[in-house]
C-alpha cells in the first residue's frame, strides 16, 4: 500500500501563509478531527525540549492544535514522559523538574491552552503491552497518560539523533511515549548481547578524585554502580543496569568503551520502531495522527541541553497518519537538500545534495537512517511507499480562518477607541502633528561604509 502524506514548504509571505496558518490546514487536510469524538481526551504528544535547548518545537504551534482539538470537541492536553539520565545534566528525569524545565521553555497552562502532563507520573506508571510483532522486543512499557486518552496528535521536531540516527514520528513515540522501565527496555538494559553493562572497562584512564569530575560520575548513576576512587573509578558491573549514564558521565575520558557500540546503536533503532509499535497497538492506529515539523533540521536531538546549527535548510511541515511512511518522506527530503555551510554538515562533507545526512551527522558512528523505518515496515508500523500532496504553496489561497485572527478583533478598531480618549499626536491641528524633526536630511552621507 502507498501512504498518504500531507506536504508544505517553509515559506510564508501572508498571515494565511505562517507556519502556524499552514500547519493548522495540514490537520485538516489529513481529516485529524476525524480521529476522536467530541468529549474525548487527545494527547498531545510533543518533546517540550530540555534545559537550556534551543530548537525544540515553539509553543505557539502547540496552542494552534490545542485550539483546533476545542473546536473539533476534543479535550486536549500536553504530554510528554520522564526520562533516563542520558547524560549527567538531564532535567526530566522527574515530574518535578521536567515541568519546571518545560514552563522555562515556555509550556505552561496559559501559554499551550491545555493541561501539562507526565504520562508515566514519576517515571513508573505504565502498562505492559505484548508485542510478537516486534522485531526485537516482544514486550513494552508505556506510560499510562497514553492508555487513558481516546487519540492521540503526535508532534515532532524531525532532526538527527546520536542514538536513533534521526528523530522523527517514529521516535517521538518509540521513546517519548514509553515509560522509564520501557524506556531501560528500548535502550537494551541488561541485554545479554547488546546491553551497556558489556562495555569495556578501562579504569586505568580515570585519574580519580583529581578530575574535575569526580562528582558528576559518581552522581550520574541511579543504581550506585559507579565510586571515584582516590586514583582511579570502581564499576559494578552486575549492579549496572545499562541505562546509559556511565557512558555519557566519560565521554571525555573514554573509561567505557567497547567495538559491540555499533551493534547496540542498531539494535536501539530497531527497538525504537518496536516500542513505537506498542504505542500505536495500545492507542488504535485510527486515533493517531502525525505532523513532523522539518525546521530547524539541528545534527542532535532535543534531549540535550544545547542545539548546534541545522545541518539543511529549512524543509517544511508535513502530515500523515502514517509514521514510517512520514519519517522516511522527511528523511528522503534531507538527503536531496543541501547541507548549510557552516554546520556539521560541512565537516562531515555531505554538503552536497543526494547525499546521505542522518548518519553522517547525527549517529555517534554513522548507523544507517533506514533502520527504523524499515523496522516499522516489517513489524506493521507504516508503509515505506508514500505520495506527498502538496497542500499549501506561495500561490494558494487559504481560508481566513487559517490566519487564526486574535479573538479581539481588527486593531484599528481597539486603537481608534484608544485614540478618541487620549489624542496619538501631541498637536492634532499642526501640520507636523506637535513633534519636533528635522525637515530634511542629506541620506547620502550615512550610506558609504565608515573606516
Amino acid at each position: 500500500m502507498t501512504a498518504t502524506v500531507y506536504y508544505t514548504d517553509a515559506r510564508a509571505l501572508h498571515n494565511n501563509q505562517s507556519l502556524v496558518a499552514k500547519m493548522i490546514a495540514l490537520f485538516d487536510k489529513a481529516k485529524f478531527g476525524d480521529l476522536f469524538e467530541p468529549g474525548d481526551y487527545v494527547a498531545i504528544k510533543l518533546h517540550m525540549g530540555e534545559f537550556n535547548n534551543t530548537q525544540y518545537i515553539r509553543p505557539v504551534y502547540v496552542r494552534a492544535i490545542v485550539d483546533r482539538i476545542k473546536k473539533a470537541g476534543g479535550i486536549p492536553f500536553v504530554t510528554d514522559t520522564c526520562t533516563l539520565p542520558y547524560h549527567p545534566w538531564a532535567a526530566r528525569t522527574n515530574p518535578i523538574d521536567h515541568l519546571k524545565t518545560v514552563a522555562r521553555n515556555g509550556f505552561t497552562m496559559a501559554s499551550v491552552g491545555a493541561p501539562i502532563v507526565i504520562a508515566d507520573g514519576f517515571g513508573s506508571d505504565d502498562v505492559l503491552v505484548d508485542l510478537p510483532e516486534g522485531l526485537l522486543l516482544k514486550e513494552q512499557y508505556i506510560a499510562t497518560g497514553f492508555a487513558e486518552a481516546d487519540a492521540v496528535i503526535v508532534l515532532s521536531h524531525f532532526k538527527g539523533h546520536p542514538m536513533g540516527t534521526f528523530g522523527g514520528a517514529i521516535k517521538n513515540i518509540g521513546v517519548g511515549c514509553a515509560s522509564q522501565r520501557g524506556k531501560l527496555n528500548l535502550h537494551m538494559g541488561r541485554h545479554p548481547k547488546y546491553g551497556l553493562h558489556r562495555m569495556v572497562y578501562n579504569p586505568s584512564f580515570c585519574i580519580g578524585e583529581k578530575c574535575e569530575n569526580a562528582e558528576r560520575c559518581e552522581a550520574i548513576c541511579p543504581v550506585g554502580a559507579l565510586k571515584v576512587t582516590k586514583d582511579s573509578i570502581e564499576w559494578d558491573r552486575e549492579k549496572c543496569i545499562g541505562c546509559t549514564a556511565h557512558t555519557f558521565a566519560t565521554l571525555e575520558c573514554g573509561v567505557f568503551t567497547s567495538i559491540e557500540q555499533l551493534e547496540y546503536l542498531e539494535a536501539t533503532s530497531v527497538a525504537i520502531a518496536d516500542s513505537a509499535k506498542a504505542l500505536v497497538k495500545l492507542v488504535g492506529k485510527d486515533h493517531i495522527g502525525f505532523i513532523n515539523l522539518a525546521l530547524d533540521v539541528t545534527p542532535w536531538c532535543d534531549c540535550i541541553s544545547w542545539s548546534d546549527t541545522p545541518i539543511v535548510p529549512n524543509i517544511g511541515l508535513l502530515a500523515s497518519t502514517d509514521p514510517v511512511a512520514l519519517d522516511r518522506c522527511c528523511i528522503d527530503m534531507v538527503i536531496e537538500s543541501p547541507g548549510m555551510i557552516g554546520s556539521v554538515a560541512e565537516s562531515k562533507d555531505v554538503l552536497d545534495p543526494g547525499l546521505p545526512k542522518l548518519s553522517a551527522c547525527g549517529s555517534f558512528l554513522g548507523v544507517s537512517e533506514n533502520i527504523q523505518v524499515n523496522t516499522g515496515a516489517e513489524n506493521g508500523l507504516g508503509e515505506l511507499d508514500y505520495k506527498v500532496k502538496n497542500v499549501v504553496s506561495l500561490k494558494s489561497k487559504l481560508m481566513p480562518e487559517y490566519g487564526l485572527f486574535i479573538d479581539s478583533g481588527y486593531a484599528g478598531r481597539h486603537m481608534a477607541k484608544l485614540f478618541k480618549k487620549k489624542a496619538i499626536l501631541p498637536d492634532p491641528t499642526s501640520p507636523t502633528g506637535g513633534f519636533k524633526r528635522v525637515e530634511s536630511l542629506d541620506m547620502a552621507k550615512l550610506r558609504p561604509r565608515r573606516k
